[in-house]
């Protein structure tokens, strides 16, 4: 667990019913990530790794969306570099925030690329931030199917978006600083155990990041997780100024940008058996 006494943050990640530990995560402020690599190919857990390795720069120093937009790039070129070593393709997914100071002011800078998670707990309501790239992700925005659906269609483990896909765009978001405010992070082996009600009840319920985000797992490992399950929880004394401008980045919420997701279909990917 890291404090600077601004923003601080934990994780746990359990290797569950697979083989192997593909998660990886990095809980130092600034910056809290999770990455999952892509079972369903080779060198899984490398790609995760090397995804996190590309922003262990930038922990325990101050930030800037500059900055992590270059860690991201070199998370891509990393990844690149397990697939050469493998001879094969291999992939992680990436999301996660970083306390950025943009225009003076602090912020989130919230990102993703992959369907991990990135959430906010706000007066007891559990809101996501980040969009899957994934099909049935896909077809849920087009009405397609429900939610409820997405959780047991047959194409739930393809991804449309992932490092590795020799691709350059992230999604990515300015999210204020607000007193009370909390971030959740997860892979897919929590959703796939553990409904986002029950995530924002428990972690409204213990303050302590670290056993928030031990109890998640616990939560999820105690249903039989057939998958690794890493949580990360942050929390943040930082307040951004209301009138704060986040231009050229996009804010949460209201005013999020619609493209996200407009390219992902050209770069499909699929995970292994979960």
């Amino acid at each position: 667990m890291t404090d600077t006494g601004a923003v601080s943050g934990a994780g746990v990640s359990v290797i569950g019913g697979r083989a192997r530990n593909e998660d990886a995560y990095l809980a130092e402020s600034p910056v809290f990530v999770v990455a999952d690599g892509m079972g369903g190919h080779i060198a899984g857990a490398e790609a995760a790794w090397a995804a996190v390795t590309a922003f262990r720069a930038l922990a325990g120093e101050p930030a800037t969306p500059a900055d992590v937009e270059r860690a991201h790039l070199e998370a891509r070129r990393l990844v690149d570099g397990v697939q050469e070593e493998v001879g094969g393709e291999s992939g992680t997914t990436l999301t996660g925030a970083i306390a950025v100071t943009h225009r003076g002011h602090p912020w989130w800078m919230v990102i993703n690329v992959g369907d991990s998670r990135t959430y906010a707990l706000e007066g007891g309501v559990l809101r996501q931030i980040s969009v899957d790239h994934s099909h049935v992700q896909e077809l849920v925005t087009a009405g397609r199917i429900t939610p409820a659906q997405a959780l047991v269609h047959p194409d739930r483990n393809i991804l449309t978006r992932a490092v590795g896909d020799h691709q350059t765009r992230m999604d990515a978001w300015l999210v204020p600083h607000v007193p009370g405010r909390r971030l959740v992070i997860a892979s897919d082996g929590l959703m796939k155990e553990v409904e986002d009600a029950e995530i924002g009840e428990i972690v409204g319920l213990i303050g302590d990041a670290e056993a928030a985000a031990a109890a998640l797992v616990e939560l999820a490992v105690g249903r039989g997780a057939r998958d690794n399950v890493t949580v990360v929880v942050a929390d943040s004394d930082l307040v951004t100024p209301v009138d704060a401008d986040p231009s050229p980045w996009t804010l949460w919420g209201d005013d999020a940008r619609a493209d996200t997701g407009a390219d992902t279909t050209a770069s499909e990917r699929r995970r292994g058996d979960a």
